[in-house]
């Protein structure tokens, strides 16, 4: 697992996306092979982490589904292994028969299957996973080969006579008279995120190429990969994306890793002459995915269809399974125990352990401050000349809701169970560590370090490498020659997540390891506080150039937020104008980046001719999806000041082009009532949606909204866009 991302259709772009006329076979007959091609379903998870308890939904959701396609493949990416009590406590069993069950027909490893090589007992957990599983597990790029525990459980080779409970590197399936191959890649960066030991990675290039030659030299003309190695995961190791273009022969990328949410089917951008399409769910069994295939006789695919079934929408609820439902509940009810107990300490506010730009992996977060405000503390009482803390986003699971925080929710925040580091740095090594930990941002990444003690800021936009500018201990620059001791868990400390020089200090003895365990650290500290009302400090700083921003202000958050996005560049290189009133071009720029909306057409406004030829895209984009309308039909007034309430209503209309219509909302503020019922409207959703709050019970409709009012609105606004990519 790596970053979590969305990418949905919008109304505008969804039917570009599958052939015309394809529907969903969920409500057809079951597809066959007839002259028109063979048609295949393929249903697919990933990444669900040990969240079985939309599992019994999941079951439901795969029998309809089989039930209406007899033709049907049933796939899992990986990443079942870690991330809740469930993998705590039942270390993958759980998962196991419960996939069992719904009748699973492969898996790949995630990198998240090796999590605990490092432990007393191994790999024991995964090697008892394989055997007990009903289905055969492929790694293509894997080898087992030198850890005695998988001693007669892989196969090196690509085969219809395959077994369930094996490893293999593909395996040939017989539906209705047609072979179909699947093989596996499992990102070759899992030796530096996770805790391999003796297994082996091979490149997934070379290891494709293979598989795709031998299925081939058998027969088979359709192949599917079952990947764990990211839609869009950093070139420097693997992705879905390179994988397509490099590898021909390949038709579907059934796929996981980064979390990606991909709500429609994507064609990759390949130079072969038939197409490769990728799927990924997004992750923790929120949704279920199906996608509709048809091949030629030649074994390419000629028709697509992808949908994703969400298994907790509450306006289309998933009936739980009953027979899965049995089967979860003893493991449901000694999990139920554990949860409930409380660490008798109350969170004030929700402690944000959350996955996206400003979450664990990519921002300073207030549960990050409190984690290594704990192990700081800790360290302290073991060492105190122990100076500052720090700990990976990747190690951060979940968010602590507020209220009574229970044992529960620790655990699932910090599952892996991580022992204390103690180690010795230079000056210029934390420099080396802090660059590393920024060098992927704005972009999610597992080893983004959050701090107690250090006080950093960086460009996000400077070259990777170049973009830490200042360290602070305590208030005061790091010295580069001088030498500090800091706390992390040994995870990091040994030179996970790519930490090539904290791999060296360990190498050079300068790591010591007490053995606290990070949760015990936590729960500790937690008890110190009672009361948890932990907050964002300002210990990690990606700065902005804009100088008539007030450091420290409300407006530097949302400009920050926006400026690291590319949704705004200020008025110059250094000013943002705050104060200045918003003109409806304005207006138009700044949603159409954030919805990625590209115009069709030729302007249907008279008075943009002298707007620059940008703007004048934007302005005709947001036409054509129908948020701005123009004046008197023929004009857009395109330097008119905005209001407030033109302004809601763009919003609204953004929301409304891609989310179901929210529909009986009232906002009860004083000065609306004289609005039409659009409007009124729109001022209503904007408040539910917590994008405008008001002031004293007014809304003020009437007011000129500034450039510091559309910053708020489209910080608190972005994170309902669905972005479009084909």
């Amino acid at each position: 697992m790596k970053w979590v991302k969305s990418i949905a259709a919008t109304t505008l772009v969804a039917s570009l996306l599958a052939t015309p006329g394809f529907a969903a076979h969920a409500t057809e007959t079951a597809p066959t092979a007839t002259k028109d091609g063979f048609k295949l379903t393929v249903l697919h998870s990933n990444d669900t982490h040990a969240h079985v308890e939309d599992a019994p939904k999941r079951a439901t959701k795969v029998k309809e589904l089989r039930a209406a396609n007899k033709n049907s493949l049933l796939l899992d990416a990986g990443d079942v292994f870690s991330g809740t009590l469930y993998f705590n406590e039942f270390a993958g069993e759980a998962d196991m028969k419960l996939m069992n069950l719904m009748g699973y027909d492969a898996m790949t490893f995630g990198n998240h299957e090796f999590d605990l090589g490092s432990s007393p007992e191994g790999h024991a957990a995964l090697a008892k996973f394989v055997k007990g599983t009903d289905f055969p597990l492929l790694g293509s790029n894997l080898d087992f080969s030198k850890d005695s525990l998988f001693d007669g459980l892989q196969f090196k080779t690509v085969t219809k006579d395959f077994e369930n409970g094996k490893i293999y590197d593909g395996i040939i399936k017989e539906i209705a008279g047609e072979k179909v191959g699947i093989f596996s890649l499992t990102t070759e960066e899992t030796p530096s995120i996770s805790s391999v030991a003796n297994v082996q990675f091979a490149n997934y290039i070379d290891s494709a190429k293979k598989a795709v030659a031998e299925f081939e030299k058998q027969g088979v003309n359709k192949i599917i990969a079952l990947t764990h190695i990211g839609f869009d995961d950093s070139a420097d190791w693997d992705n879905d994306q390179l994988l397509a273009k490099s590898v021909e022969g390949i038709d579907v990328i059934v796929g996981g890793h980064t979390h990606t949410k991909l709500d429609k089917p994507v064609k990759a951008e390949t130079p072969f002459k038939n197409p490769t399409i990728i799927v990924q769910t997004g992750q923790y069994s929120e949704n279920l995915g199906e996608l509709d295939l048809t091949f030629n006789d030649n074994g390419a695919v000629v028709d697509y269809f992808g949908q994703l079934h969400a298994l907790n929408d509450k306006e289309k609820p998933v009936e739980a399974d009953p027979e899965a439902t049995a089967l979860l509940a003893p493991y449901k009810e000694k999990i139920s125990k554990i949860l409930n107990q409380s660490t008798g300490n109350t969170a004030v506010s929700p402690l944000n352990g959350g996955r996206n730009l400003w979450g664990v992996r990519a921002g300073e977060t207030n549960l990050g401050n409190l984690i290594t405000d704990g192990m700081l503390a800790g360290a302290k009482k073991i060492d105190p000349e122990v100076q500052f803390a720090f700990q990976n986003g990747g190690g951060i699971r979940a968010s602590i809701d507020a209220g009574d925080i229970t044992v529960g929710e620790v655990m699932t925040v910090m599952p892996f169970g991580n022992a204390l580091g103690i180690v010795k740095l230079k000056g210029s090594e934390i420099y080396e560590i802090v660059e590393h930990s920024v060098k992927e941002f704005p972009k999610e990444f597992g080893g983004f370090l959050h701090f107690s003690g250090l006080q950093v800021e960086f460009d996000g936009k400077a070259p990777a490498g170049k973009r830490v500018k200042s360290i602070k201990l305590n208030g005061k620059e790091l010295d580069k020659a001088a030498y500090y001791k800091a706390a992390t868990n040994t995870f990091t400390a040994k030179g996970g997540d790519g930490y090539d020089t904290l791999k060296k200090v360990y190498e050079d003895g300068r790591v010591s390891e007490p053995g606290t365990i990070d949760y015990e650290m936590f729960i500790e500290h937690l008890n110190t506080l009672k009361k948890v009302d932990a907050k964002v400090e300002g210990r990690i700083i990606a700065s902005i150039p804009f100088t008539d921003i007030v450091k420290g202000s409300e407006t530097e958050g949302y400009v920050r937020d926006l400026y690291y996005r590319d949704l705004t560049n200020g008025t110059s290189a250094t000013i943002y104008s705050p104060n200045a009133n918003l003109t409806r071009a304005q207006a138009a720029s700044f949603i159409a980046r954030a919805l990625k909306l590209e115009a069709k057409g030729q302007a249907p406004f008279s008075d943009i001719a002298n707007v620059n030829a940008e703007t004048q895209k934007e302005i005709i984009a947001l036409a054509e999806a129908g948020i701005v309308k123009g004046v008197n039909g023929s004009k857009f007034n395109p330097n008119a000041k905005v209001t407030r309430a033109q302004l809601a209503l763009m919003f609204a209309r953004a929301y409304n082009l891609q989310h179901d219509a929210k529909t009986g909302l009232k906002a009860d503020f004083s000065d609306i009532s004289k609005y039409d019922a659009e409007t009124q409207d729109a001022i209503a959703l904007l408040k539910d949606l917590k994008i405008v709050s008001g002031a004293n019970g007014k809304f003020m409709p009437g007011n000129n909204a500034t450039r510091a009012h559309m910053a708020k609105m489209l910080s608190n606004y972005v994170p309902f866009v669905k972005e479009s990519k084909e």
